[in-house]
């Protein structure tokens, strides 16, 4: 484990915490690569059921760390960690358990790409939100290809164009997280949330996550011959008859997670 991320495991739920919090958890090149690291640590693991990533400190992410790429100031390096960033909000989406974010104070710029690219997302009433490269002189080009998949058309140019942040209420109205909760509730209430998943067939997780992903860029029709594929080997695996059977007898399952 990374001095970077901070990992925590309990009952089927990994917490992974970015930690540079001097730097409002910036996405340091080490620091990406840490965390593309855990990640596919977790997709080896059959004992974790799913995921919060979280930030140490003020806030959840700032975005990239522009200290770092000044002081860089090469094309190869900027390459390097734009790639390594797109790298890793794919390894985020294509995870085989559910990945939560749990945000607190900013999640600007790439870290809210960050918070888009989570399957879910529950934020502080204090939280803050935002793609502020345009004031700076550099487009948010990234980020915006996990939040236009997320807010409509509208709100995303919206984000982007100005630069200015939004609150978490607005965050939530424009489909950028689920829920608003408060500040003093929001850990609880997010691992409560994630061991509600947890509880779940870490199997039928894994299919559900990957055809979901899948069939959202399909037409209608082939989203159909997708999911109907899904649902006939869905169905044969062991926890899904395991599953049909408990409920039948009115009994709670046994998952074998497989």
């Amino acid at each position: 484990m990374s001095e970077l991320i901070q990992r925590i495991d309990l009952n089927g739920v990994t917490t992974l915490i970015l930690s540079r919090a001097t730097s409002y958890n910036s996405l340091s090149l080490k620091l990406m690569e840490s965390l593309i690291n855990e990640l596919n640590s977790i997709d080896e693991d059959m004992s974790v059921r799913a995921v919060i990533i979280k930030g140490e400190g003020k806030g959840f992410c700032a975005g990239h760390d522009l200290k770092e790429m000044l002081e860089a100031g090469e094309e190869p390096f900027y390459e390097c960690t734009f790639n390594t960033c797109s790298q890793m909000m794919q390894r985020i989406v294509s995870l085989s358990v559910p990945v939560i974010a749990q945000v607190h104070g900013v999640a600007t710029a790439a870290g809210c790409q960050l918070v888009a690219s989570c399957d879910l997302a529950y934020a502080a009433e204090s939280a803050r939100f935002g793609t502020p490269g345009v004031n700076i002189g550099l487009f948010c080009s990234t980020p915006m290809v996990a939040l236009s998949r997320v807010v409509s058309q509208k709100h995303s140019m919206e984000l982007l164009l100005t630069g200015e942040l939004i609150n978490a209420t607005r965050a939530e109205e424009m489909g950028l997280i689920n829920k608003v909760i408060s500040d003093s509730e929001l850990d609880h209430y997010v691992l409560d949330m994630a061991s509600l998943i947890a509880s779940k067939s870490r199997k039928t997780l894994a299919i559900g996550k990957k055809a979901f992903y899948e069939q959202k860029e399909q037409s209608l029709a082939e989203a159909y011959v997708t999911c109907s594929k899904v649902m006939t080997e869905n169905i044969m695996i062991d926890d899904a008859k395991e599953g049909i059977d408990a409920f039948v007898n009115k009994r709670k399952p046994k998952w074998k997670h497989c």
